[in-house]
């Protein structure tokens, strides 16, 4: 239950942002206007005509009609359970740099420390059929963010989104932690294969979202969601994007509410570098390393970690002759198998052992369409 908030007083919260045909909008305005929720549900029709339509002026001075009933109800059980808590735009722990954007949620459901929200964030976001080389990156920078203080929020989606919330708890109980921000009901987690990733986020990190409880994944409120993501942090770092995709929605918002926008860069054949190609065209820094972020923003204002630790960085290339032969064949960019035997100039038994031994070191990968890459 909210530490400070009565039972009376957390209903006509969660009855507002519920009410229906009441938007975020006229809900915020009224509550500019007049003040707390109570307060608004408390005042006669005819003072309720100064702001609202007849019919909706009506509708607020009657009781609550059973759907709305029952999802408060649902509500106030859900908040009994520890690490359940409802912040509301009135409540001292909620995130400073939502207040900065321009529509604010009015709640924000969170499962875990909302602590975490105070913390400096940076967010990592990108494409969802991320490459191998895409997540490792996506990972080790959250893991050095992370351990330098900085908390990393991303939306729970696959690829990109799961490896950076993972590289941020892999950075442990010194790390800053992780957000993870819902397009659903808090209850829910979507995709359901991140069911157990969301169950580590809420021990050790922070679930939350706007939508209430029991709303499922429709495609109308992720872009809503991307906003969230953007607005909570003091940088956006777009790490895989294809030229159409929710990360440049994301990078957009971004860059509209003044926060920086960083882009990692990739092959020129890649479809996944595209998008972050674009970005840095249009003025996202380009970034290397998590050092060109802290040049940037500067510190989070927690004692940095020791550099080498969580730094992003390229495995070391395997021993032997053949395997720097196939290294070099290789470059940074995906080559056929093909290709690579033409340009080792090694028999085909002996590069597809070395392929083999590499793939095993985890320095190379083999991608969907059968070529092979540097991870």
């Amino acid at each position: 239950m909210h530490p400070t908030l009565s039972t009376e007083e957390l209903s006509a919260w969660i009855r507002l942002s519920l009410e229906p045909g009441l938007g975020p909008a006229s809900a915020r305005n009224l509550l500019a206007a007049i003040g707390l929720p109570q307060d608004i549900y408390a005042l006669s029709t005819s003072a309720l005509r100064q702001f609202l339509p007849d019919e909706l002026a009506r509708q607020l001075r009657q009781a609550p009609g059973d759907d709305v009933l029952a999802a408060v109800q649902n509500t106030l059980k859900w908040l009994e359970h520890p690490g359940h808590h409802l912040l509301t735009l009135a409540d001292p722990a909620y995130p400073l740099t939502l207040l900065d954007i321009h529509d604010p949620p009015l709640l924000l459901y969170a499962n875990g420390d909302p602590a975490r929200l105070d913390q400096p964030v940076i967010s990592i976001v990108g494409a969802r059929s991320a490459s191998a080389g895409g997540a490792d990156n996506a990972r080790a920078f959250a893991r050095h963010l992370a351990e330098q203080g900085w908390c990393i929020a991303s939306g729970l989606a696959l690829g990109i989104d799961t490896a950076a919330h993972e590289g941020a708890l892999l950075a442990g109980p010194a790390g800053a932690g992780t957000i993870a921000v819902l397009g659903t009901g808090i209850d829910i987690v979507y995709p359901a294969r991140n069911r157990e990733l969301a169950r580590r986020i809420a021990q050790e990190g922070v679930l939350i979202s706007e939508f209430p409880m029991g709303r499922g994944p429709l495609p109308r409120q992720f872009p809503q969601r991307n906003r969230l993501v953007a607005g909570l942090a003091r940088g956006v770092l777009v790490v895989e994007a294809a030229r159409h995709s929710g990360s440049l929605i994301t990078a957009r918002l971004a860059s509209e509410m003044g926060r920086e926008v960083f882009a990692i860069p990739g092959s020129i054949h890649s479809p996944l570098s595209r998008g972050c190609h674009a970005l840095i065209r249009q003025g996202a820094k380009l970034v290397e390393s998590a050092q060109d972020i802290r040049e940037e923003l500067g510190s989070s204002g927690v004692a940095a970690a020791p550099p080498a630790q969580g730094q992003p960085r390229r495995k070391g290339p395997a021993a032997g002759p053949a395997a720097q032969a196939v290294l070099e064949a290789l470059g940074y960019d995906p080559v056929h198998l093909d290709t690579l035997h033409e340009r080792s100039q090694l028999d085909l038994a002996t590069l597809t052992t070395r392929l083999l031994e590499l793939e095993l070191q985890e320095i190379v990968v083999r991608l969907d369409d059968g070529r092979y890459q540097r991870r």
